[in-house]
């Protein structure tokens, strides 16, 4: 099965200081993206979602811009990640979260509900 690369990006009043803890940190990650995010010895970020845990490698990072996560579970050479990035727009001043979910998921509209749905939780606790 193909893989689909789906893209998404929501305007959200704060910093982007003060939003990179919550897409960076396992304390702040789980206050909206997960039920529970825990970090092994070997820095794998365990997602727990519905009781079901899944592994995932933080490949990439800026301090303040983005990170990514690509799965710890698929051995293939086209793992499943997803990206989190802060950008402002300089014209407006906006910071928007832009999101890549790159998986076996084909259902965008399920996936446009899941991300809103996590991007309100994190809107509720910045208060942006």
């Amino acid at each position: 099965m193909a893989k689909n690369k789906f893209h998404t990006e929501f305007e959200i009043n704060a910093s982007k200081k003060m939003l990179f803890p919550y897409i960076y940190t396992a304390s702040g990650l789980c206050q909206w993206f997960a039920e529970d995010v825990n970090i092994n010895e070997d820095k794998v970020y365990h997602f727990i979602w519905e009781d079901e845990d899944h592994k995932y490698r933080m490949t990439s990072h800026r301090t303040n811009s983005f990170v990514k996560f690509e799965s710890a579970e698929d051995a293939s050479d086209d793992p499943n990640y997803f990206e989190l990035r802060l950008e402002m727009n300089e014209l407006t001043q906006s910071v928007f979260i832009r999101i890549v979910d790159y998986s076996d998921n084909q259902d965008e509209e399920e996936l446009q509900d899941l991300w809103e749905s996590m991007v309100y939780g994190l809107k509720e606790i910045v208060g942006g």
